[in-house]
């Protein structure tokens, strides 16, 4: 099943976009992220109240997800710190704002990682610490169901970071798309459920590459069609995605 298209022209970089459209409708065209010079630091902000929870009898195609990738300078969150957080906002099947900011680790980044993701310590050396960032990606994904691909990896960064900074965890719905996934899919469509795996097999406008930004919007993407997948299942809320992940 091909994925309905998705498109964003441009990303915003160290800053929030949070677009506010009229009444969503199923499968309209993403509207364009609004120009923001990339320049502008992400301003300071205060600890990000708790986040609100979402109501789990919202049908899922009314539910705000927040779908979040993280980029960082290894693999386990106890020894490696964040270099990039990209967010986006789905909304009915539409985008409703991006989130994007490169982080200073205060450390350096390893050879290999920097291979991987294309992130260089001078890349990072001018911006924000995460006592910066974390405050307004908190304010960015309240009362959104947190969503990633893979979550404990990325959540345990997250959770780590905003501990470190001091910063509490709010009580987040979490969604993982690699178990959707594995539950939504026939088996033999596709060799396995790795981003790329998936961003492929459903066509997705946007191709992961171990950047943020573009990863959060691959999985977005996938997160759609697998919402249409669910919903062939008779699955249309968040407490009946509960009930049917939790089935062995």
């Amino acid at each position: 099943m091909a994925a309905r298209k998705l498109s964003v022209r441009g990303p915003t970089v160290w800053i929030v976009t949070d677009l506010r459209p009229g009444p969503p409708t199923w499968g309209l065209p993403v509207p364009a992220a609004l120009p923001v010079p990339a320049a502008l630091p992400v301003p300071a902000a205060p600890p990000a109240p708790a986040a609100r929870p979402a109501p789990v009898r919202t049908a899922l195609t009314q539910v705000e997800f927040v779908v979040v990738d993280v980029e960082t300078t290894g693999w386990c969150p106890a020894e490696a710190r964040i270099t990039e957080i990209g967010a986006v906002k789905l909304r009915a099947g539409r985008i409703a704002g991006e989130f994007s900011a490169l982080v200073d680790p205060a450390m350096p980044i390893p050879p290999d990682i920097e291979a991987l993701t294309g992130i260089s310590s001078q890349m990072v050396s001018a911006a924000p610490p995460a006592a910066e960032v974390l405050p307004a990606w908190l304010r960015f994904a309240d009362g959104c169901v947190l969503t990633a691909h893979n979550a404990p990896f990325d959540l345990g960064f997250l959770r780590a970071a905003c501990g470190a900074c001091g910063l509490p965890w709010p009580a987040f719905a979490v969604l993982d798309t690699v178990a959707v996934a594995r539950q939504a899919l026939v088996q033999g469509e596709v060799p396995d459920c790795k981003l790329a795996t998936l961003a492929a097999f459903f066509e997705t406008p946007t191709a992961p590459r171990h950047r943020a930004l573009a990863d959060a919007r691959a999985t977005a993407a996938v997160l759609d069609v697998l919402i249409t997948r669910l919903a062939l299942l008779a699955i249309r809320t968040l407490d009946e995605l509960g009930e049917w992940l939790a089935i062995p």
